[in-house]
């Protein structure tokens, strides 16, 4: 199945640059463009869209702001934002807006498509390597809570929280199968009472909800 993508960015070049390196990939088509959120809104509701690429600092509406209006809306697109670590707080508003991820501007080809697909297809959205980055970044913009752990958790099991503590550290489902010692199916399946429980949309909102509850601290 052609995964849809709309490009969302104030500047044409750096649009016209993503084109270029989507179009030549099979299995990803751009079905649009946007320079700001607010037409990204207008043309969501009348376009299918399977991955929104989405800039964060844009004019009339900016990228977080759009996709708390995308994820509100009820609409299956899923965003990865694209951004530079100027704005870290920007990043981490995106994400708990809603962005299934995020992706640095200057990420290889072969990344960026990656991270599409990935997106597309509901796995990780992320390279562990990405995740860690992005908690090196945004770990120190959390809230501090009152010392206790958050009662979002208290619906979770022991291996539950194991599982969501490997999950905040970056691992794979393969690397969390050999240090919890179980079948990767099993894993998957805890993942997937995580997301029910937590009522977390994908895996970067785990990993947000492990630091902000302080399950894992920095």
């Amino acid at each position: 199945m052609t995964i849809r993508v709309l490009l969302v960015d104030d500047q044409a070049l750096v649009r016209s640059g993503f084109r270029m390196l989507i179009e030549s990939s099979d299995g990803i088509e751009i079905v649009g463009e946007a320079e700001n959120g607010a037409q990204a809104l207008d043309l969501i509701a009348t376009t299918p869209v399977d991955v929104v690429l989405m800039d964060i600092r844009m004019p009339v509406m900016d990228g977080v702001e759009a996709t708390k209006r995308i994820v509100a809306s009820g609409s299956p697109a899923h965003v990865l934002v694209l951004t530079t670590f100027d704005a870290d707080e920007y990043v981490y508003a995106a994400l708990r807006a809603g962005a299934s991820g995020f992706l640095l501007k200057d990420s290889r080809p072969d990344e960026l498509l990656q991270a599409i697909h990935s997106v597309a297809n509901g796995d990780a959205v992320m390279a562990p390597s990405a995740t860690r980055r992005l908690l090196d970044h945004i770990v120190p913009l959390l809230p501090t809570s009152s010392g206790r752990v958050d009662s979002r958790l208290d619906v979770l099991t022991d291996r539950e929280r194991e599982v969501l503590v490997e999950i905040a550290k970056g691992a794979t489902n393969a690397e969390i199968s050999t240090t919890l010692y179980m079948a990767e199916g099993t894993v998957k399946t805890h993942i997937g009472r995580l997301f029910a429980k937590l009522h977390a949309r994908d895996r970067v909102q785990l990993v947000l909800i492990a630091y902000e509850t302080e399950l894992v601290k920095p």
